[in-house]
């Protein structure tokens, strides 16, 4: 029998072979990728590689053999391609520029879901200023629709709350409409239960609320069971159809700002169930562009319903060394059980591995779409 010792130096002289082998495979992809960039050919073929497996499991002496070959000549072939991405990504290939900074001066306008008084507004203020004119807008079509068609430069809308998580219908937005996050703005949220002057929290019957809210106020209602809850648009729109009736009856979840807006009495302060609720907020431009400072970029594409698909993509993120820092689902409209996913990750569209990144993706996927690069909120 052989000792350890023994043992070890022999695996060392194998695994040095083997470095030199990889060091001449990938040489050898690298005269690949000149060859597929001079004729146009995408460098992931998938039934070539599947062909190369099958031959590969062939070789093997034992079925445990057979699947340890598959997986790592699976591996060897991915970092292949990804060896020959970084010779064929080009800069500006995404469709983005760059620009100095936002700005939303007199004469110009940025829609933001909600009535006057809403969270959203707040953001769009502390984003943009109050400088531009302010559209109120009852959904968020409507705001997407003002960005893309030129009535508003900006749109403002919610996109994720930390107690309720995402606000998906957004989501499925960005993914087929030509608009693009360029600021993100983040906001404490602090709800009230707010009702006409001279109403009491003991006589409040129905309380109206954004879903959301309502949501996020869940804690409330269980020590209430008899309050009736009605959801509708908006915070901010809720408090002015309070306001509007005037039955001391009704109350609304909403702002202090909208509150003071509307001439509304607050019952109740901090009705949300955590004292930590914040919502970001995402600006959106019909410009595809990006500010020198942005750090965030932000993702979505569609992929093959089948194994392994998922984690393909995201190695390429691995392999740049981009920092994930977010990944949602979303059902693809007309395919049962197939999905588009977002993905957020640190970088910046301008800088190498991201274009590497994005390269590789962008030829394993069935469809991507740059969604925006701007600055992470701090």
């Amino acid at each position: 029998m052989k000792d350890l010792v023994q043992c070890r130096e022999e695996i060392d002289e194998i695994d040095r072979k083997i470095t030199a082998l990889f060091e001449e495979r990938m040489e050898v992809a690298a005269e690949v990728a000149e060859y597929k960039r001079a004729i146009g050919k995408k460098v992931f073929d998938k039934e070539r590689e599947e062909q190369k497996l099958a031959v590969i499991e062939g070789m093997a002496s034992n079925v445990y053999f057979a699947r340890g070959l598959r997986e790592l000549f699976t591996q060897i072939m991915s970092l292949s391609r990804k060896y020959q991405y970084t010779m064929l990504a080009e800069e500006g290939q995404s469709g983005f520029s760059v620009t100095e900074a936002l700005s939303c001066g007199k004469g110009e306008a940025a829609a933001y879901f909600g009535e006057p008084g809403s969270y959203t507004e707040q953001a769009l203020l502390q984003s943009l200023g109050e400088a531009c004119e302010r559209i109120s807008c009852k959904s968020f079509p409507a705001v997407v629709e003002a960005v893309e068609n030129g009535t508003a430069k900006y749109g403002v809308v919610p996109i994720e709350n930390t107690t309720t998580g995402d606000i998906s219908d957004l989501y499925d937005l960005l993914a087929v409409h030509p608009v693009y996050p360029v600021a993100e703005q983040v906001i404490k949220i602090e709800h009230m239960l707010v009702a006409p002057a001279g109403a009491t929290e003991e006589g409040i019957k129905e309380v109206y609320s954004h879903p959301q809210a309502l949501l996020q106020c869940s804690s409330y209602f269980e020590q209430h069971p008899g309050l009736m809850q009605r959801a509708c648009s908006s915070t901010s729109g809720c408090a002015m159809e309070v306001a509007e009736t005037g039955d001391r009856t009704k109350a609304a979840i909403a702002s202090e700002q909208a509150a003071k807006h509307y001439g509304l009495t607050i019952l109740r302060r901090g009705l949300n169930n955590e004292n930590i609720n914040s919502t970001r907020f995402l600006v959106l431009s019909k410009e595809a562009v990006f500010t020198k400072t942005a750090d965030k970029v932000s993702i979505c594409f569609e992929i093959m319903h089948e194994a392994g698909s998922l984690y393909r993509i995201l190695s390429h993120l691995i392999y740049n060394n981009l920092n994930m820092t977010k990944i949602e689902s979303r059902p693809i409209p007309g395919k049962q059980f197939e999905y588009r996913f977002f993905i957020d990750f640190d970088g910046k569209l301008s800088e190498p591995a991201v274009q590497n990144a994005l390269t590789g993706i962008r030829e394993e996927v069935s469809r991507l779409k740059v969604l925006g690069c701007y600055k992470a909120f701090v």
